[in-house]
């Protein structure tokens, strides 16, 4: 199978690159800087092993590649605000010997949140979840790191909205061939709520700094167990905390990397690229919007999904908001939802 992943930053960059460390064949889909970086001098990928580089095909959308392979495997690894571009523009693509990739090839959604792979299944017949468990940061245009070790990743793996099938298990193999555990699960839903309520604190991160301290883990704490309350409302299962813990181990432990150092999570890095978006709509407002169809209050999550789209509009600096201050306003926020319900 040849891997064509759309959206070669720190997860997609990272997961393309060990996969043609492995001998998969790989083109990788980017955008401006970062695709004259690929094209001009390759993909560097730095992890615990050492930096390497990897020449490979890169492209800016399916037209300069012609027909589609009936053997590709679209990934889908840009930010869930940018989903529906992304399949808008590979949909349609003919694959040789008829039909288009919506209707012949596989999609495996590598993002974090639950809504790529509902957005996905409105134009592709074979979609896949991925629970994304995997430190990786964009370093700059072209270089790309992964500091977990032993392994790079865990990435649970199977069909939406639920079940596995040969396709899924080939997938697989390939990624445990390439520096990741992939279990392939009936259940994958259940395993990327349970990380949905982890990424809960990434707009927390992303605004205010580590979640660390007394302070930051009481409030990181209090939105998490709104979101808990909104799935239950929901009848929505996750996987345990006790589950997760056991099933990653210390298998992927990340480690300081020379040139390379991890400022913080996927909305944090979105802060400091300035890329103008931030995917809190997607992750605290995915609570939101549950709390919304169950008639559960969310203002903790209401609260964050609102001032890091704003960080993102404005361009502000990640961390500028002191935790106090977030606190405060959490408060406020709280006592408003209790006084109106």
């Amino acid at each position: 199978m040849r891997y064509v992943i759309i959206g070669a930053g720190a997860v997609g960059g990272t997961v393309g690159g060990r996969l043609a460390q492995a001998g998969r064949e790989v083109v990788l889909v980017a955008r401006g800087r970062h695709l004259a970086a690929l094209t001009a001098h390759g993909l560097r990928l730095r992890v615990p092993q050492g930096e390497s580089t990897y020449r490979l095909p890169a492209v800016d959308g399916p037209g300069p590649l012609g027909e589609l392979r009936a053997d590709d495997v679209l990934v889908l690894a840009v930010k869930t605000q940018d989903t529906v571009a992304a399949l808008d523009a590979w949909a349609r693509a003919p694959v040789a010997g008829g039909g288009t990739a919506a209707e012949r090839l596989p999609l495996v959604c590598l993002q974090n949140g639950v809504e790529s792979g509902r957005l996905a299944l409105r134009r592709f017949r074979r979609v896949y979840g991925v629970c994304v468990w995997l430190p990786s940061t964009f370093v700059e245009p072209g270089v790309v790191s992964a500091a977990g070790t032993p392994l790079t990743g865990i990435l649970h793996l199977g069909r939406v909205p639920h079940g596995t099938d040969g396709t899924a298990h080939r997938i697989a193999a390939d990624l445990q061939d390439a520096y990741f555990e992939a279990p392939v699960v009936p259940d994958v839903a259940r395993w990327q709520y349970a990380k949905l309520l982890g990424n809960l604190g990434n707009a927390l991160e992303a605004v205010s700094g580590p979640v660390s301290g007394e302070a930051a883990e009481a409030l990181y704490a209090r939105v998490r167990a709104e979101g808990e309350g909104v799935l239950d409302a929901a009848g929505i299962a996750h996987v345990s905390a006790e589950e997760q813990r056991a099933a990653r181990g210390d298998k992927v432990t990340p480690v300081p990397l020379d040139g390379a150092p991890r400022g913080g999570g996927s909305s944090w890095q979105s802060l400091v690229r300035g890329t103008g978006t931030i995917e809190a709509d997607y992750l605290n407002g995915e609570i939101v919007l549950l709390g919304r169809l169950h008639g559960v209050p969310t203002p903790l999550n209401e609260l964050l999904q609102r001032i890091a789209g704003e960080f993102a509009a404005r361009r502000r600096a990640a961390g500028s908001l002191p935790v106090a201050e977030l606190v405060a306003m959490a408060d406020r926020a709280g006592g408003a939802a209790a006084q109106h319900g």
